[in-house]
C-alpha cells in the first residue's frame, strides 16, 4: 500500500512543511529561548536532547527535543518512559505533559527530516520488529503529530499500569499505532493534515476532553 499520489502528497506537503516550520520557529523563537534557558538552569547537561530515529526510506536521523530527562537516562533504562519515571527531571515533567519539549522538532521539519503531520518516528530497535506491511509507514517523512499521537496522548499513563512496559509497547501499543499510521497513508491530503493539527492543538489545550485509548495489557 503506497501513500496516495497527488500534488499535495508528492510535493505540496513538503512546501507547506517548509513554510509552516520556518514561520513557527520565527514566531516562537522567544519561547524557545526561554525553554532552553529553563532546561539549562534547572538541571545539569545540555539544553537539547538528540536521539537516533528512523525516518523516510529507513534512513536514520537525529531527532531533537528539549531535554526532559537527566543526561545519563539512556544508560539507565528502556527507550520508553512511563508516568513517574525517575529519569525525568522536574521541569521535564511539565515539558512532556504540555508537549513543549517537542517544539524543537520544528528544526527537523525545516531541514527535511520530518513533516508536520506523519507517523511518529521510532527508534531503530522497534523499527526492526516491523513486518513488511508495517514498514510502509517508512515511505513518508515521519511527523510531529498524527492520529496515533492523539489517540495515545496519555501513553505514559498507560505504560505506568503495565507490569512489563516494553512488552506492552511492543505487543499492544506499537501495532495499534502502526495500524492507525497505515490508515493515514491511504488518504494524505492538506485538509486531513489540517484537521490532525487542529485536533492535536485541541488535545493540548483541552486535556479534559481527551479520553486515553483503552487497551488490554
Amino acid at each position: 500500500m503506497a501513500a496516495r499520489a497527488g500534488f499535495y502528497a508528492s510535493g505540496g506537503k513538503r512546501g507547506c512543511d517548509l513554510v509552516a516550520s520556518a514561520v513557527a520557529l520565527l514566531l516562537l523563537s522567544p519561547l524557545l529561548v526561554v525553554l532552553l534557558l529553563v532546561v539549562r538552569l534547572t538541571s545539569s547537561g545540555p539544553g537539547f536532547y538528540r536521539q537516533e530515529r528512523v525516518g523516510r526510506g529507513g534512513r536514520t536521523f537525529r531527532l531533537v527535543k528539549f531535554r526532559s530527562m537527566y543526561p545519563d537516562a539512556d544508560q539507565r533504562g528502556l527507550p520508553l518512559t512511563s508516568a513517574g519515571d525517575p529519569r525525568i527531571t522536574p521541569v521535564g515533567r511539565i515539558l512532556r505533559r504540555t508537549k513543549l519539549d517537542e517544539l524543537a522538532q520544528l528544526w527537523n521539519v525545516l531541514v527535511g527530516d520530518m513533516s508536520i503531520v506523519g507517523p511518529r518516528p521510532e527508534v531503530p530497535q522497534y523499527v526492526a520488529l516491523y513486518s513488511a506491511a508495517q514498514r510502509e509507514v517508512l515511505s513518508v517523512r515521519p511527523g510531529l503529530t498524527d492520529p496515533a499521537s492523539i489517540a495515545y496522548r496519555y501513553e505514559e499513563e498507560l505504560l505506568r499500569g503495565c507490569a512489563d512496559p516494553d512488552r506492552c509497547y511492543r505487543e499492544v501499543i506499537l501495532p495499534d499505532k502502526l495500524d492507525m499510521s497505515l490508515q493515514y497513508l491511504r488518504d494524505i491530503s492538506f485538509w486531513r493534515d489540517l484537521a490532525v493539527v487542529c485536533r492535536t492543538m485541541s488535545s493540548l489545550f483541552s486535556p479534559s476532553h481527551v479520553v486515553p485509548r483503552q487497551s488490554t495489557f
